[in-house]
């Protein structure tokens, strides 16, 4: 399957222009102006552009890789393979649950929250200006998750989704049946493989490790679509995790 590349530089509603160096011949930008209004608004704007982007890789028999700043555009991605009838297993690779409502946040981040969103859970307005119909519990499948607040926590342990703390366990885990959609937010990386990331989580799995596992689902010949949540291009480190990153992308989609 043609992967069909679509870079979309934003975090969250700002601007990150420095997304748009990773283009390559017949790549895909999406930067649609997210106009005025609330960053719930902004967000909403540039979602539904990137569910469009998806519709149409789709409808060429293209596999949709998204590579953004912040992981509440896999709702775009969601959004896109729905409207084209696909119903994935989500399997969400972070160092964090993104699992925060507004009554769990300590920080009030929404970039906390999108794994939430997606299941029914919280502030549903991004979820509503993209039509996007909640994905089960049951088809969650999180992965990596090392720093998780502790309203998050406990929402984590009462929810139906399937947590599998370590990583290299997920080929031995049983997945749910279908189609897949694999969501690597990048900090899911030992940082000391990527080192540039805004919300660093001490541990996890270095690059070699968690290549392994990458390959993997790759080899699984299930994934529809991907997406990829960057490193933070601003910070010292920022060539190395870029590296490192997308070379593991380019293992995801093999």
């Amino acid at each position: 399957m043609n992967n069909r590349y679509i870079v979309t530089p934003y975090f969250l509603d700002e601007d990150l222009p420095q997304l748009e160096e990773l283009l390559q011949p017949g790549w895909l930008l999406n930067k649609p102006c997210p106009g005025e209004g609330d960053t719930m608004t902004r967000m909403s704007v540039v979602a539904e552009s990137l569910a469009g982007c998806v519709v149409d890789a789709l409808a060429k028999g293209e596999r949709p890789v998204s590579i953004a700043g912040d992981c509440c555009t896999t709702l775009g991605v969601l959004a896109g393979l729905q409207r084209t009838n696909i119903t994935p297993v989500l399997i969400w690779f972070d160092a964090h649950g993104d699992f925060n409502t507004w009554e769990t946040t300590p920080s009030g981040f929404l970039g906390g929250m999108p794994l939430a969103m997606i299941a029914g859970r919280g502030d549903q307005k991004l979820v509503e200006a993209v039509g996007f119909r909640n994905l089960p519990e049951e088809k969650v499948v999180l992965v990596g998750a090392r720093d998780l607040d502790p309203g998050e926590k406990a929402a984590v342990e009462g929810s139906a989704i399937h947590f599998v703390s370590d990583p290299k366990s997920l080929p031995d885990y049983p997945v749910p049946d279908g189609p897949l959609y694999v969501h690597f937010d990048t900090d899911v990386v030992d940082p000391r493989d990527a080192p540039a990331m805004s919300y660093r989580a001490e541990g996890g799995l270095s690059a070699g490790e968690l290549r392994e596992v990458f390959r993997y689902l790759s080899e699984t010949g299930r994934i529809v679509a991907v997406s990829l949540s960057s490193w933070n291009p601003r910070m010292e480190g920022a060539d190395q995790s870029r590296r490192t990153c997308m070379d593991l992308l380019k293992t995801l989609v093999e």
